[in-house]
């Protein structure tokens, strides 16, 4: 199979950043239209967003499955679906994924320390696109710990969990290879990033998850 040539790497950039506003035209339509409410289950809220996704998709898209969690429910590394359902509450952090690729957080009440989680989160991630756009040497060790630090700052604590995975994959690099490369089939590694921020006292937690650098 031949190396993938510029205007694969051009075709490909933009199907990443396709998939991302698909996505994220689900989840801000599922919160205009209210479907993450107090009071339904979040499996009531899974099967509202998967039908939404089927509507704004059309048929020839298959769009991934949503994967809601709520309250306590945050807490659990990301990727991974609770093991019982939970009804929403008033005040809940909520978070909604949308294949390995996307997950945006939202909060249901007007709790100041949570609603200064939505700011952080976006904020946490703005830092490391500019690490990342300024050292050709960044590993996936170093931008971990350059995200604890800025999180701690913040007043959060970041997951000791890898941040990093290839697009589209459930694959993390080592730790100490760095992110600027090219995968052995040729391409460049293109990598989307999970932020995990939890409370100091582990109370709720915010995931945010993005591509990193779907076009360079």
């Amino acid at each position: 199979m031949a190396a993938p040539d510029r205007f694969d790497e051009q075709l490909r950039a933009l199907a990443l950043v396709e998939e991302e506003r698909r996505a994220g035209a689900v989840f801000f339509e599922a919160v205009a239209r209210g479907l993450v409410a107090p009071g339904r289950s979040e499996r009531e809220v899974e099967n509202l967003v998967s039908s939404l996704a089927r509507e704004l998709s059309g048929p020839r898209v298959r769009p991934p499955l949503p994967v809601v969690r709520s309250g306590p429910h945050t807490l659990l590394p990301p990727g991974r679906e609770p093991a019982v359902d939970r009804l929403l509450d008033e005040d809940d952090v909520v978070v909604v994924a949308l294949g390995a690729d996307f997950a945006r957080t939202l909060v249901l009440g007007g709790d100041p320390a949570r609603r200064r989680l939505l700011d952080d989160l976006p904020a946490v991630y703005g830092a490391a696109r500019e690490a990342y756009r300024a050292d050709p040497a960044l590993t996936g060790r170093h931008l971990h710990a350059e995200l604890a630090a800025r999180a701690s700052k913040a007043g959060w604590t970041l997951a000791d969990t890898p941040c990093a995975h290839l697009a589209g994959t459930a694959d993390h690099p080592s730790p100490d290879t760095p992110l600027h490369r090219t995968t052995p089939d040729g391409w460049r590694a293109r990598w989307t990033l999970t932020l995990h921020l939890t409370t100091p006292t582990a109370d709720f937690a915010g995931t945010y998850t993005r591509p990193l650098n779907p076009t360079g």
